[in-house]
This record gives C-alpha cells, structure tokens and sequence, in this order.
C-alpha cells in the first residue's frame, strides 16, 4: 500500500517518502503562489484561478490572499464562500465547506496531525482526518479547527478558539477548548 492510500484511509502514513503525494504537495504550492499574487482587484481572474485549485467550488466565492494549502483538491466549498486573509487548509485529507461560510482572518482548518510519541513522530509520521463544516457558519478570526472535527449547520465559532471537538447545529461555540456556550 502507498503512503498516499494510507493517507486516504486516515491511517499513520509518511508524506516524505511518496514521490506523487510530494508532486501534488509542490504543485499545489505553486498555484497558491500565482494565485497569491493576482492583482486583489482582478476579481474573476481571482475566482477562476482559485477553481484550479480547489476539488469543487460554488460560483459565488472569494479567498483573500495570502491562501495556502497542502494538496487543494481535497478542498470542497459551496456557494457563497468568503475567507478574510491568511486562511490555511491543511487537506491531507477532505475539508468540507457548505454554503453560505464566513471566515474571519488568520484562521485554520488541519486536518493534518502527528502521533503523541516522540519515536513515531520524528520518523515523519503523521495522519489526516476530514473536517466538515455545515451551512450558513461563521468563523471569528484566529480560528483554529482540528482534524477530524465536524460543525453542524447555523453555527457561530468566536475569534480565538480551537475547535477540537465537534459541534451541533444552531449553536454559538467559542473558547480554547472551544465549547457550546448558547442555541440559536
């Protein structure tokens, strides 16, 4: 079995030793790069540009530089998609948007993580777990969420948090840990 089939089982695997999970990797870099550097005005350029990134988009949908991500198609988003600067998707494996997602600056989605043991994580190991985000969510700057957590639909996240669990729809969570503090 490959490195990049482990991945995709959400089972430990090593990135550094698959030449094609390695090709990806650097060719979604280089789309991040040129994407990154498309005049901020040109707004269809930017919005065409970023569907060659992307598994799947809406029409409707802007990501303000700077964007980075791990592999890009692993990124589905859905109509009426906006992130402020500095959004990072670590999308080793699936990273789910809805529609109508708002995303405030300097926020994260990894679905990326490394093993607790030292021996284990300094081989390179690591693992991937999806993350799914439900309709109509609103993400406060800061934001971090963790692999494989899923966000229900309805939901405000406050600045600030780290989202390590999942959370029901029609709620507003925020903290770190981030927690369920109010229903909408």
């Amino acid at each position: 079995m490959t490195e990049k089939e482990k991945r995709d089982r959400e089972e430990l695997y090593n990135p550094n030793y698959d030449e094609e999970l390695i090709k990806e990797m650097r060719k979604a870099k280089e789309l991040c790069y040129k994407y990154n550097n498309i005049n901020p005005l040109n707004l269809e350029e930017r919005k065409e540009f970023i569907k060659k990134i992307l598994g799947k988009t809406g029409e409707n949908i802007l990501i303000e530089s700077n964007f980075s991500c791990d592999y890009g198609y692993n990124i589905f988003v859905g109509e009426n998609f906006y992130s402020n600067h500095n959004l990072v998707i670590l999308d080793a494996a699936r990273v789910e948007f809805g529609d109508n997602v708002f995303i405030g600056p300097n926020c994260g989605f990894y679905t990326a993580g490394h093993p607790i043991y030292i021996e284990t994580r300094n081989k390179g190991i690591e693992y991937a777990k999806k993350i799914k985000v439900g309709n109509n969510v609103w993400f406060g700057g800061n934001v971090c969420v963790m692999p494989g957590v899923t966000i229900g639909d309805n939901v405000t996240i406050g600045a600030g948090s780290v989202v390590t669990k999942d959370i029901p729809s029609n709620t507003i969570a925020y903290g770190n840990p981030c927690k369920v503090k109010k229903e909408n």
